[in-house]
């Protein structure tokens, strides 16, 4: 790994996402995406104080020691000089001050690994105890069997049953294959860092693109944990666009429409039966902050 430099951060937490496998269209990677584009954004010359929000790169991890290259091929890019420019897989390590909120953030984004797991993850949590981390949440996205029109369900959960209960999140109870994230995890859990997992369900009918939708639920979901509003810009309209489109896909075949319908008819009756009062009440009190902060 090479460190650029150590910035001076506050409690920072630290957000990963890798693509690949634990990546279902997209949707992990767009949310740290998001987190580190929307600053840029909002740093225009009528913001000059904003420029010190723009995130900050820390480090690089090495990509000849972790990723095979006939998995993961490197990249060539042409600019608009028509200079050609080889980009390799990796991961990148970004630092992200945020005076208006109680923490600021270390922002992880990268290709999932191809092999020596542990000693990347090593490295990454050894880093993450050089600045201090406080805590660390991964953020992936999986395929199921859920209708895009209606709200994205997010997973909450973490490593251990006294991390679960301190945090007010679910223990996990997953049991199967795992990616970088379940060794992070993992390997959080032995240093005694707290460290939660966030789970966007992807419709599996609509994962061969982007999901903007997902994205966004990702992103909501993060806001509620942590008790803040990031920017959103166009975020909403985005997700708006692409359940659009989604549609219009359902229209065409009728095939998918009857199962679409099916589903929807199965997730209502299922949040309809688990509901109560108190959660109604928290929706709508997050639903009204959301409009506000819009």
């Amino acid at each position: 790994m090479e460190i650029h430099k150590i910035p001076a951060l506050r409690s920072p937490i630290m957000v990963i996402a890798f693509s690949g496998w634990n990546d279902a269209a997209e949707a992990a990677t767009g949310a740290v995406s998001h987190l580190l584009g929307i600053w840029s954004e909002i740093a225009d010359v009528d913001n000059p104080k904003a420029t010190d929000l723009i995130p900050e790169l820390i480090a690089d991890v090495d990509s000849e020691d972790y990723y095979d290259f006939q998995v993961n091929r490197p990249m060539i890019e042409i600019d608009g000089s028509h200079v050609r420019s080889l980009i390799w897989p990796g991961t990148q390590v970004f630092g992200l001050s945020t005076p208006q909120f109680a923490n600021d953030f270390v922002i992880v984004r990268g290709v999932e690994p191809s092999m020596k797991w542990r000693t990347f993850t090593h490295q990454l949590l050894d880093l993450a105890d050089d600045l201090e981390v406080s805590t660390i949440i991964t953020l992936g996205s999986m395929l199921a069997d859920a209708p895009h029109s209606r709200p994205i369900t997010v997973t909450g959960s973490g490593a251990h049953p006294d991390i679960a209960k301190r945090l007010g999140i679910e223990v996990s109870r997953y049991e199967g294959p795992t990616g970088i994230l379940g060794v992070i995890q993992d390997a959080c859990l032995r240093r005694g860092i707290d460290a939660i997992s966030l789970w966007a369900a992807v419709p599996h009918y609509a994962s061969s693109s982007p999901s903007p939708k997902a994205t966004l639920a990702l992103i909501n979901a993060l806001e509620d944990f942590l008790e803040i509003e990031f920017p959103l810009g166009e975020l909403n309209d985005h997700a708006q666009e692409w359940e659009k489109e989604v549609d219009e896909l359902t229209q065409e075949d009728s095939e998918i429409g009857d199962y679409v319908k099916a589903l929807e008819e199965s997730k209502d009756s299922a949040a309809f039966s688990d509901v109560s009062g108190d959660e109604i009440a928290r929706e709508l009190e997050k639903f009204l902050r959301r409009q506000e902060g819009s």
